[in-house]
């Protein structure tokens, strides 16, 4: 499985990707919206980490994008910035939630769900 991870933060990005790779996954990381997208549009990731505050544009801008072409993957947004309503618009789009600061644990019961 492939797991593409968007944050603007190096260290959310680095510690994602060993953790991820340790699980046995195949790991592509970005700091911007467009290499994002243009990662996405190769139809092979299943699973997208994505933080909702970056500096040239919100996550929120990229899920709209990204629903407009295709329901794969699945998606996780990791961020300190969550509101309860966000939260109940994300769960009701089937968009997992990873609140920052995480555990490891906590990322394992993530990936689980996004395994189900």
């Amino acid at each position: 499985m492939k797991i593409l991870v968007v944050d603007d933060e190096q260290l959310v990005r680095w510690f994602l990707e060993r953790a991820l790779k340790k699980e046995g996954f195949e790991v592509i990381t970005t700091s911007n919206i467009t290499e994002a997208f243009a990662n996405l549009s190769s139809g092979d990731i299943d699973i997208l980490f994505i933080d909702l505050r970056m500096p040239e544009g919100s996550g929120t801008d990229l899920l709209q994008k990204i629903r407009n072409i295709t329901q794969k993957p699945k998606i996780v947004v990791c961020s300190a910035f969550i509101t309860s309503e966000l939260e109940q618009e994300f769960r009701d789009k089937g968009i997992y939630i990873l609140k920052k600061p995480f555990k490891l644990e906590e990322l394992k019961d993530i990936l689980s769900k996004c395994l189900e």
